[in-house]
């Protein structure tokens, strides 16, 4: 340990209790990686801050002694974000995760940022309300937000950008601010909250969000559909919204993930393309809804549709889906876990997805293919062995495939994963002279380059 970071965990502690800042290395290390394929790279310190005040002295040490500084959730990410590339302080949230305030009749939520999804909605399900947001991970909320999340149930209710009406944020230089209010709308002033939503910890630190909630639904009828292609399922898809069913959930996972499903699972689904799907409403509008789907989907050569009414039923259907990437990993020890991510329109979906399996087959990869299909929105999860250098330059060459391929019809590089390390190389492709305007805003607002730097945008 050299003496300049000495002399910064001396004054870390002046401004917080001494077991609140650390150098252990394993604590270190635990800070420095996320659930992604990029090398770890180990924090200098870790910090766990109690209050916003905590993190305002942070990040006022921060730049007295000009060390970046990183905010951590729960390390679920998967580009990298959390990563510290220069070293630097981690801030890491899990003491600050407090549900602050209920407002069930204006349908918000304060709280903390280490507060997780699941958390959230054990807390409201008394008021009979949850948090719709739904990234498949234990999340915490400020990750969520840092990330722009979404998940299962976007295509209904929105991604994480659409439920946040305020932030709490503390700047570079230590500095609080508010980004919005609790008004359902407004005109006043530039729009902060999508500004801050999805930047990755580069603008400022996150120490409170409110937060939009919904209603549980009267009813809830999950269901299964199999489809003799995954164009045939992609097409059923675009019917499905062209006819204005209020669809909660629609995921397409491939053939190759439905084998990897049963084996994990132990179900025995029908092993082809296959759509999971949920609805949500009273109990005549979702028979309507339920029959006019049957009727799409049969339409599109669906070869068989079940249907899940009761709990049990529905949760062993999604925890299945969101199980996935734990049974590929399962099933291939020893290699690692790569997952691609990029969003089209949705008229473009269908090409994307078969380009993607043919690139799959022509690598001689494996990895199955699963996607949120209701908004564009696809992965790739691709097992491979990190010590082989041949496999892994196949899967950065399929990766930048299938984002190129997004980005000339319209797509982005990433959906819901966000940029962190490993999608900074195309967002100069993507944005073209917006990303200056990135840059001229990452330097008004964080002058000395010190808030996760070289994520998004690149200023060294």
């Amino acid at each position: 340990m050299t003496n300049s970071i000495e002399i910064i965990t001396d004054a870390l502690k002046k401004v917080l209790k001494d077991d609140q800042v650390t150098v252990n290395t394993t604590v270190r290390e635990l800070h420095g990686r996320d659930e992604s394929y990029h090398a770890q790279q180990l924090p200098d310190i870790v910090v766990f801050p109690e209050s916003t005040q905590d993190v305002s002295n942070i990040m006022i040490v921060s730049k007295s002694h000009q060390i970046p500084v990183i905010p951590f959730g729960l390390g679920s990410s998967l580009e990298g974000h959390v990563i510290p590339l220069k070293g630097g302080i981690t801030i890491d949230f899990s003491l600050m995760n407090q549900i602050l305030e209920v407002k069930e009749n204006d349908f918000l939520v304060t709280v903390q940022p280490g507060v997780t999804r699941t958390q959230l909605n054990q807390r409201l399900k008394k008021h009979g309300l949850f948090f719709s947001v739904d990234p498949g991970a234990d999340a915490t909320l400020g990750g969520m937000a840092a990330t722009n999340a979404s998940g299962t149930t976007s295509v209904k209710y929105g991604v994480m950008r659409d439920q946040v009406r305020d932030l709490e944020v503390v700047m570079a230089d230590g500095t609080i601010i508010h980004t919005g209010n609790l008004a359902a709308k407004s005109a006043s002033g530039y729009h902060l909250n999508g500004l801050f939503v999805g930047s990755e910890g580069t603008l400022g630190c996150f120490t409170e969000l409110t937060l939009l909630v919904h209603g549980i639904p009267e009813h809830i009828t999950a269901a299964r559909a199999s489809f003799p292609t995954v164009n045939d399922a992609v097409e059923a898809v675009v019917s499905i919204l062209q006819a204005g069913i209020p669809i909660a959930r629609v995921e397409l996972v491939d053939e190759p993930s439905m084998k990897q499903t049963n084996i994990y699972s132990e179900t025995n689904y029908i092993e082809k393309p296959t759509l999971f799907l949920e609805f949500h409403g009273n109990e005549a509008g979702l028979k309507s809804d339920v029959d006019f789907t049957t009727m799409i989907v049969a339409d599109h050569h669906c070869e068989g549709i079940e249907f899940e009414t009761d709990n049990a039923g529905r949760n062993r259907l999604w925890e299945a889906r969101h199980n996935l990437a734990y049974a590929f990993i399962h099933g291939y020890p020893g290699k690692k876990m790569m997952v691609t991510d990029v969003c089209l329109p949705i008229s473009e979906l269908a090409g994307a997805v078969e380009y993607a399996r043919e690139i799959v087959h022509e690598l001689g990869l494996i990895g199955g293919i699963v996607g949120h299909v209701g908004d564009g929105n696809f992965h790739v999860l691709l097992m491979m062995d990190m010590s082989d250098s041949e496999e892994r330059a196949k899967a950065d060459d399929l990766n930048e495939r299938i984002v190129l391929y997004a980005l000339e019809r319209g797509g982005t590089c990433t959906g819901e994963h966000g940029v962190g390390i490993g999608k900074q190389k195309y967002q100069e492709r993507e944005h073209g002279a917006a990303l200056l305007v990135m840059e001229k805003i990452k330097k008004a607002l964080d002058p000395d380059n010190l808030l996760n730097p070289n994520k998004i945008v690149k200023l060294d």
